[in-house]
């Protein structure tokens, strides 16, 4: 967790600064950005593994941030940050593939347990990804060791049947 690259977008610099901060003294790499379009080119830069972002925001709302980020690195786990009341959009997000969303104003409390709930989550996906890639190299060695022994065997059937064939009848009787 420590030192890990975090990007923070908020349209609001007193937000990015004070939230910037506190992930900052929690041991975060903290990138911010003040739209979703700038943060979408910083993400595609820099590919942070999680990133926070307020919901409403002029232009690219959080939401359509939320899909682009997906759709580019359905791994990256997305917060998301409410105004208060503004439930109907945390729904959309979680169906969305949010791993979260916090409410402001923000508390400490809240920040860490959606922190940990998504360092979680891209552990999890890591381990699935490197099991699923160690299978999938085990099925390939499995696969090519029996291929293997598939051509042994059709050599060693046409080795026998030319014994045969050499000791059949004498040629030319």
């Amino acid at each position: 967790m420590a030192d890990e690259l975090i990007l923070l977008v908020d349209d609001e610099e007193g937000i990015r600064k004070v939230l910037g901060i506190s992930l900052m003294d929690s041991g975060y790499r903290v990138l911010t950005a003040a739209s979703g379009e700038e943060a979408l080119g910083i993400f595609r830069q820099h590919k942070p593994s999680i990133v926070l972002t307020d919901i409403k925001m002029p232009g690219m709302d959080g939401i359509a941030l939320l899909r682009k980020i997906k759709e580019e690195r359905p791994d990256t786990e997305v917060i998301v940050i409410t105004g208060h009341g503004d439930f109907d959009f945390a729904v959309k997000s979680l169906q969305a593939d949010a791993s979260d969303f916090i409410t402001k104003p923000i508390h400490d409390e809240a920040l860490t347990v959606a922190l940990k709930r998504a360092h979680e989550i891209v552990w999890m996906k890591a381990r699935l990804r490197e099991y699923t890639e160690g299978l999938e190299r085990l099925v390939q060695e499995k696969t090519e060791k029996l291929l293997q022994a598939e051509r042994l065997a059709a050599v060693g059937q046409t080795v026998a049947t030319l014994r045969r064939e050499a000791k059949g009848p004498a040629w030319g009787s």
